[in-house]
């Protein structure tokens, strides 16, 4: 592909109105080896797209990746000298950036089932169940979440729940050309509210629940939400749309986009749970759905994790895969990282439990089904991350006071901020439940 034959199917796939003018340059007329956006990660015969971040203009660092042999320079804003390489002038340049990464991937989103699953919580456990039920059916799934990304049988360590849309579609041709028939991916608000999953043809959505978080990106809740919207909005018409209307927010969802399909453990929707039964060794019940009863049985803990299954199983049964599929991928899960993950054996004298909780909501869902499994005391050790929504730390603090029979507040990840401030702003919340607290 030529650098003029991909800026010209960026073009087609944009409306009208925004279709930039391709330069009549012959320079465009070679090879195209890539999409950046880092200037110091450009490749020659490489399209740079300068992207408006918070900090600085993308546009600013065109003359170093013009130095390092980019061979178009893509921008919101015109060059303001002779740039030395033909210059393409976007309204959108986020936009542009995920149409030109996959177009240059060659779209591997239309050659296989794309999952894309959104919320505050629940999403990796969601996407490790469907994807568990892909292979179970037969069908090579890849996996890009906050985890990992799992592309046949290669891991890649997850730097980003959802990375920038160059390596995005990069990773889907990479599973696509490892043979894979499905992609599941969590689909944070950040990745859709910056475009990075533009361009992706989804073959199912699925919400799990909003509560609060990354506040200090989207700075309110109605802002946040709309950014999830987005994944249904996107869908094609026929797509199903799995919605959890246990959630408030559930019900405005239905009809966004796609085809709805509704699961709940409390109120009537399309699939729901028979009677339930668990413990620390796991869930057991029925999955009842149009397509027919799915008997349960998982090593995953809770009821958080009824919903988790849910939302797979609804949205596997939406995708036609088998019934015995949806049962024997359950079945062969042993387990998600770090979610309600066992640290210890049944011979030790105390439960140690992992788990990734980071918001409020998170924290009382985890501390809930601990709860009830606890024969003696509930200890809890957690703290809150740096540089993050800080109006969720002192909520944390009163969840994990009111559940708990001792809190231990440590520093978890403080970036740039102080560990001690962040602990005693979690702190605020736990001292009214359980009198003066301690730092350590």
């Amino acid at each position: 592909m030529t650098v003029r034959e991909l800026l010209q199917g960026m073009a087609k796939a944009l409306p009208g109105e925004q279709r930039p003018v391709i330069p009549a340059d012959a320079a465009l007329d070679v090879t195209c080896t890539g999409v950046a956006y880092d200037s110091r990660r450009v490749d020659p015969g490489a399209v740079f797209v300068a992207l408006s971040g918070q900090k600085a203009d993308g546009a600013m660092f065109a003359p170093q990746a013009i130095a390092s042999g980019a061979a178009a320079v893509v921008a919101e804003r015109a060059a303001e000298s002779a740039a030395g390489v033909p210059w393409v002038v976007v309204a959108d340049a986020r936009l542009a950036l995920a149409l030109l990464a996959a177009e240059f991937a060659g779209h591997p989103s239309r050659r296989m089932k794309v999952v894309g699953i959104t919320g505050t919580n629940g999403k990796t456990t969601t996407s490790y169940v469907i994807q568990s039920i892909f292979e179970a059916a037969g069908i090579r799934c890849g996996l890009m979440g906050t985890v990992t990304y799992r592309i046949g049988d290669r891991e890649i360590a997850a730097t980003r729940t959802t990375p920038e849309a160059p390596e995005v579609q990069g990773f889907m041709r990479q599973m696509l050309d490892a043979g894979c028939g499905a992609c599941v991916m969590e689909v944070s608000s950040h990745a859709l509210a910056l475009r990075r999953v533009d361009g992706i043809r989804f073959a199912a959505g699925v919400f799990t629940n909003l509560t609060r978080d990354h506040l200090d990106f989207h700075q309110d809740m109605e802002s946040y939400f709309a950014a999830k919207r987005r994944l249904f909005e996107m869908l094609p018409a026929d797509a199903p749309a799995v919605i959890n209307v246990d959630d408030p927010r559930g019900a405005t969802l239905v009809g966004a986009g796609g085809r709805p399909i509704t699961y709940a453990v409390n109120r009537e929707a399309d699939v729901t749970p028979g009677p339930l039964n668990y413990g620390l060794s796991g869930l057991q019940f029925d999955v009842r759905s149009p397509q027919g009863t799915a008997h349960v049985t998982s090593k995953l803990v809770g009821k958080p994790n009824v919903y988790n299954i849910l939302a797979a199983a609804g949205t596997a049964a939406a995708l036609s895969l088998p019934i015995e599929a949806i049962e024997q991928g359950l079945q062969a899960l042993p387990g998600v990282p770090g979610r309600f993950e066992l640290a210890s054996t049944p011979s030790d004298d105390i439960t140690v439990v992992v788990d990734y909780a980071h918001t409020d909501d998170a924290l009382r869902n985890l501390l809930e089904t601990a709860r009830p499994l606890a024969s003696r005391k509930l200890i809890t050790i957690f703290g809150a991350g740096g540089d993050r929504d800080k109006t969720k730390r002192p909520l944390m603090g009163m969840v994990a006071a009111r559940l708990s029979d001792v809190v231990v507040i440590t520093s978890d990840n403080p970036r740039g901020e102080d560990p001690l401030r962040i602990i005693d702003e979690v702190k605020r919340g736990a001292e009214p439940r359980c009198g003066r607290a301690t730092r350590r």
